[in-house]
């Protein structure tokens, strides 16, 4: 993949790393010592992993001629908190997990670690992932690294707030809804969500089974590129894995985007439930004319349920997670609460023991999504409203087949969100509209296809815009070659939030949503 030399990136660092020209244990103490100035501002991370990162980047030091192949030799990677890693605290940013501490790595992790990565801490989320601020966290909120009184997005804000202040060049996140993709849109870095099977979800706290992937947010494609190079593949600890083959040289970015179709669902921006923002608008035409400009066709998109899909998609998820969470009850799983000498014996104080463990340990957010699914899910309402619901999620897969197969279209194009990051607090008493915000993002989760965002640009405010694809099932090449044409035409990554303030410091790249 053609990446700018830049030792900020993780295969810029990667290089510097295996050739010498910079030690493991510097880049580490230098991602370390960031956290730790801009941290207490952000409140990205849920735990720093100081002493165990630093000596993993001395070992990497020691075997630097031994290892020097590693695909990821001496990066510094953050992972999102609903992923478990050994030993070391895995909370979904929850108060019924508070003292978990896994006895196993997730899959991910274990081949971050294989290719050389040092990861420096785990990152701050909506509570199990449910979610689009990072406002429902038993930690407090993260704040957007372009304008701290805004939201970093969500569920994975801290992941995305974490890349986008240079804590570390790569966080490794989960997605059901859109949390790679929204929170990656509003601190202005790229978004990975894989085609579902891609990357084993072994060892990731489950909120929908049928929904979850888990991606990487980066500071460039080329970087989202060689992190799913190292973390896909079959898994036999998870039997939704798949065993896709890799991309081959041939589809490999190249400069231009000839010869591909960019389908864009002209209907679905102009209906008045997608509520787009002139400013976003304006960022993803001026994006689309560059890829027309680097040689690709821009044609028409038939999508006609894709405005169904968050009503679709929030009846799945919460039907989803209402059965994924049930094991949280203070007996199998979860911090227990306990009960007074006056409750009694028997079965009527194992339901108040019951009661209170999860009425304690779980937020208001994710105990409207219980019910939400529990209601959905209940005898006399599954065919009126769950198993309508998959009926629409099967329409919805259609129209991307169909526009696939017989449209001729290789990549979808949409804004990633409707508005930039909201301000903290915005939308706290307004779960609906809430909701709305991921009109974008859903379908990818309910048909089960690649997506990604990327940087397209600034509001007059300075805060960033998203940039949407969504691409037929393991064709993630497609997404890295468009997104790849997009980044040489204005390459947003070079710009980084202030230290301590909103804006930006212009280290390269283009101003404007040219």
């Amino acid at each position: 993949m053609t990446a700018p030399p830049d030792d900020r990136t993780a295969t810029g660092i990667r290089a510097a790393i295996a050739g010498g020209d910079r030690s493991a244990v510097e880049v580490c103490r230098e991602s370390l010592d960031r956290i730790a100035a801009e941290d207490p501002r952000l409140n990205a991370m849920t735990v720093v992993l100081r002493e165990e990162a630093l000596a993993r980047a001395a070992e990497i030091d020691a075997r630097r001629q031994e290892w020097s192949d590693l695909p990821l030799l001496g990066v510094p990677i953050t992972v999102k908190d609903v992923i478990c890693t050994r030993g070391q605290p895995t909370t979904a940013a929850s108060r019924i997990l508070r003292g978990f501490r896994p006895a196993y790595d997730a899959t991910v992790v274990t081949r971050l670690r294989a290719a050389g990565a040092v990861i420096v801490g785990k990152t701050n989320c909506d509570e199990f992932a449910m979610g689009s601020s990072t406002e429902h966290s038993a930690y407090g909120p993260t704040r957007n690294p372009w304008a701290p009184d805004r939201t970093s997005g969500g569920s994975s804000g801290g992941a995305a707030a974490a890349v986008a202040a240079r804590f570390a060049p790569v966080s490794i996140a989960s997605d059901t809804g859109g949390s790679v993709r929204q929170p990656a849109a509003f601190c202005g870095v790229v978004g990975l969500k894989p085609t579902y099977g891609r990357v084993s979800r072994y060892g990731l706290l489950a909120f929908g089974s049928s929904l979850d992937q888990i991606g990487p947010l980066t500071l460039t494609v080329a970087d989202a590129a060689a992190v799913l190079g190292v973390i896909a593949g079959s898994d036999p600890f998870d039997a939704t894995s798949g065993d896709a083959p890799p991309a081959s040289p041939a589809e490999a970015p190249c400069g231009h985007a000839r010869g591909l179709r960019i389908g864009v669902p002209r209907r679905l921006l102009e209906a008045g439930e997608a509520g787009l923002d002139p400013e976003v608008r304006s960022a993803f035409e001026a994006a689309l004319a560059a890829i027309g400009e680097a040689g690709a066709q821009i044609v028409d998109a038939h999508l006609p349920h894709a405005a169904y899909s968050v009503p679709a998609y929030y009846l799945v998820a919460p039907a989803e997670a209402s059965s994924n969470l049930a094991r949280y009850d203070g007996v199998r799983y979860g911090a227990r609460a306990g009960t007074s000498a006056a409750d009694g014996d028997g079965a009527a104080d194992l339901a108040r023991m019951y009661e209170r463990t999860r009425h304690a340990g779980f937020g208001a957010e994710v105990k409207r999504r219980i019910m939400l699914g529990t209601y959905a899910l209940s005898a006399g309402y599954y065919d009126a409203y769950y198993r309508k619901a998959q009926q629409v999620r099967s329409l919805i897969r259609d129209d991307y087949d169909r526009a696939f197969a017989d449209a001729g279209i290789d990549v979808v194009a949409t804004p990633t969100t409707p508005t930039p990051a909201f301000p903290l607090g915005d939308r706290a008493e307004d779960p609906l509209a809430m909701y709305l915000g991921d009109v974008f993002t859903v379908s990818a989760n309910l048909t089960g296809l690649p997506a990604i965002s990327l940087p397209a640009g600034r509001t007059a405010a300075g805060l960033p815009v998203g940039f949407q694809l969504t691409g037929r099932p393991f064709d993630e090449a497609a997404l890295f070659r468009v997104g790849d044409v997009l980044e040489r035409a204005a390459p947003w990554w070079r710009e980084r939030p202030r230290d301590g303030a909103g804006g930006a410091d212009a280290e390269a790249g283009r101003g404007g949503n040219g």
